[in-house]
């Protein structure tokens, strides 16, 4: 049976309106609501299916962040996996984190835990990177099956359905895999109650980026953070003519 290795990141919950730093440098976050990104609720949902399925044998909850993403990850254990690792990074260095950074972290976990396989969000809804999954295969030389809407066990290992541009691809892998799940293939569980104090008791090892022997220096800088321009109210032509002049006066045509 696989290990399973799932990430979770602590994101600004998804029902708050951001607002940009008056200086320009970020994003508020103090005194701001966060939760588990979305997508990594249902990396989340998947590994634990796989093991009410005997598919799995444990799941493992890390997450990348400051102290506070230890909060994520007892979500994660409440919805049940079994053990969580929080690797610390925090301030002006996880300001500047990037995916190349976590895809690194969590190859040298996967190859530490003997995982047989890593689940991951698609993306994160903060920075929308869209890269850690795919980076965190390259870097264990194992296949990956990205955007999955579902995923199944077969003989030589798993059947992919994935979400592509045209509609649906459906491809076979061998295990290890890292793969990256997708918004419809499944729907989350609400942690319960009992669950939420088991979580509690569960273990949770804490860990440094130099522990695995990775460097999180900014590899950017950031220049400065802008709120999207303001869409502009739209207008009432009386015909294609005056539609076409109002175009190419706007200087789209």
């Amino acid at each position: 049976m696989a290990r399973v290795l799932v990430g979770v990141k602590r994101v600004i919950d998804y029902a708050v309106k951001v607002r940009v730093k008056p200086d320009k440098t970020g994003v508020v976050t103090d005194g701001v609501k966060h939760s588990m990104n979305p997508f990594d609720e249902i990396a989340i949902e998947e590994a634990v299916k796989m093991k009410e399925k005997k598919l799995a044998s444990e799941v493992i909850a890390v997450s990348v962040g400051p102290t506070q993403s230890q909060e994520i990850i007892r979500t994660a254990l409440a919805m049940g996996a079994d053990r969580g690792i929080h690797v610390e990074v925090s301030g002006k260095e996880y300001d500047l984190l990037q995916p190349i950074h976590v895809a690194k972290i969590l190859s040298k976990l996967a190859l530490d835990e003997k995982a047989d396989l890593v689940i991951l969000g698609k993306q994160a809804i903060d920075d929308d990177s869209n890269q850690t999954a795919q980076m965190t295969a390259a870097m264990l030389d194992w296949p990956q099956g990205t955007f999955c809407n579902k995923v199944e066990k077969s003989d030589a290992g798993l059947t992919i359905v994935r979400e592509i541009d045209g509609g649906l691809e459906t491809i076979k892998t061998k295990l290890p895999a890292v793969l990256s799940a997708d918004l419809r293939l499944n729907t989350p569980r609400y942690a319960t109650l009992p669950n939420i104090m088991k979580a509690k008791k569960k273990p949770l090892k804490k860990i440094a980026p130099k522990d695995v022997g990775v460097d999180t220096a900014a590899r950017i800088e950031i220049v400065s953070v802008v709120d999207p321009p303001v869409r502009q109210a739209g207008a009432v032509v009386p015909d294609v003519d005056a539609l076409i002049a109002k175009l190419k006066e706007g200087g789209h045509i």
